[in-house]
């Protein structure tokens, strides 16, 4: 029996540490200024500028887009013009479908599924499943999407894309509101 002594501290540390990787809570911004409603920041025209970084954090693309928002009967569209720097052109188009005050699904052509959306404070946090192209296939990746409001006219976002619970990369960018 003494053979098995050592399960039942490897067991809670092993919880301990799964715990420690559950992220933080939309809410703990919840006192935060200015106010993030997706309804007010994202309507009219925006641009977004940004790095994509691979696992080691090296950058390995920088991009530029444009993003034609609205809202018509209470739902979103984002229509997005992404132009990296090696030329190439990719476009998405989300729709943000509110499902409370702070809370909303969001769909796009290459999401797999329905993204959940929640915002509290300056903060958004948006999961979703992203279908990309690679080495010649499709792969699906997890992205924990954060945005925090810092002014009346600009959001910094931060992605997480991970696979199997491992990140495989991390997309940095700012979206400003056109005067």
């Amino acid at each position: 029996m003494r053979a098995h002594t050592w399960l039942a501290p490897a067991l809670i540390t092993f919880l301990l540490a799964l715990t420690g990787c559950a992220g933080p809570s939309v809410d703990q911004y919840q006192g935060n200024q200015p106010g993030f409603a997706p309804q007010e920041f994202f309507q009219g025209d925006l641009t977004a500028h940004g790095v994509l970084k691979n696992r080691s954090g090296d950058v390995t693309r920088y991009f530029n887009a444009t993003i034609k928002a609205n809202w018509k009967n209470g739902i979103g569209t984002l229509e997005e013009r992404f132009e990296f720097d090696d030329g190439e052109i990719q476009y998405r188009t989300w729709t943000l479908t509110p499902t409370s005050d702070t809370t909303f699904d969001a769909t796009a052509g290459d999401v797999i599924g329905t993204g959940t959306g929640a915002t509290a404070g300056n903060a958004l946090n948006l999961k979703y499943v992203l279908e990309v192209d690679y080495n010649d296939s499709k792969l699906a990746l997890d992205v924990d999407d954060w945005m925090w409001r810092v002014d009346q006219r600009t959001v910094i976002n931060q992605s997480t894309l991970s696979k199997w619970g491992f990140t495989v990369g991390t997309i940095q960018l700012v979206i400003s509101k056109t005067p």
